[in-house]
């Protein structure tokens, strides 16, 4: 079984390694991705400083926790896009019938499906995580918490999109649906959960798990807690899993169609 669970490890890295191969064909591109979508994210750090000169605090956040808030916000999203792009374009994979080329291989029909390309701008994304730790105090515990959170929020929003892209096994047009719901993720997540009431909160905690992904872990990093830390690492490990029970299951009713699709 560990033998097993190694093999298919190294065979993701290495359609990872020749996806990024691929992009690196062209540096100047590659490179000039990175960069700008760090601009782009410190493009709205601005707004916050603006607002931050107006008033102290939102919703219990000052200006450097709203920093922290956005470079872990960054660093997940760049965490899913880099390693398994293709979890967010999954639905049309099935529905166009390329799956077809995963089946025939003895390796994990999900993890080979969503690690088959790279998004290069995404890296800028973990980057600029970093960069805001910097600015926000850099020190090994932070750094440690900030990869790990960086991990397991990428890990969360890839499984959710996996969950919502799943469903075009059984019904039609779910694209929309996992459009939706992985812009709900991104959205919320750039905005202190003080400013959040009621039902709007309960649901950031519960049906869009935000709140695991990134509130909790901004907590951690402020100030650490053991339990809070360990109740982020269990739900990544429980999301994860139904990603995959939910794939298998509905792979189970996937029609060929025939289509002939070379892998390159």
């Amino acid at each position: 079984m560990l033998m097993a669970v190694r093999n298919q490890f190294k065979v993701s890295l290495l359609s990872i390694k020749y996806a990024i191969m691929r992009e690196l064909l062209n540096k100047v591109t590659f490179v000039t991705n990175i960069v700008f979508m760090i601009l782009n994210n410190a493009s709205f750090i601005i707004q916050w400083v603006v607002l931050f000169s107006i008033k102290d605090d939102f919703g219990g956040f000052g200006l450097k926790d709203v920093l922290i808030l956005w470079g872990l916000s960054a660093m997940a999203y760049g965490f899913s896009r880099f390693f398994f792009k293709k979890a967010f374009s999954l639905s049309e994979t099935i529905n166009t019938g390329k799956l077809d080329s995963f089946l025939v291989q003895p390796k994990n029909v999900l993890l080979s499906a969503i690690t088959t390309d790279v998004e290069p701008s995404a890296l800028g994304d973990i980057l600029y995580g970093y960069i805001i730790l910097f600015i926000y105090g850099m020190n090994l515990k932070n750094f440690i918490l900030l990869t790990i959170y960086g991990m397991t929020g990428g890990l969360v929003l890839t499984s959710i999109s996996v969950i919502l892209n799943s469903l075009s096994f059984w019904f039609s047009k779910t694209d929309v649906i996992a459009d939706t719901g992985n812009s709900l993720m991104i959205n919320f997540s750039t905005y202190p959960d003080g400013i959040f009431k009621g039902v709007v909160k309960l649901m950031l905690y519960t049906i869009v798990p935000v709140g695991i992904v990134v509130y909790i872990p901004i907590q951690v990093i402020i100030e650490f807690n053991i339990i809070k830390l360990s109740i982020t690492i269990l739900f990544t490990i429980f999301i994860v899993c139904l990603a995959f029970l939910v794939f298998n299951k509905g792979l189970k009713k996937y029609s060929s169609t025939n289509l002939m699709v070379a892998r390159i």
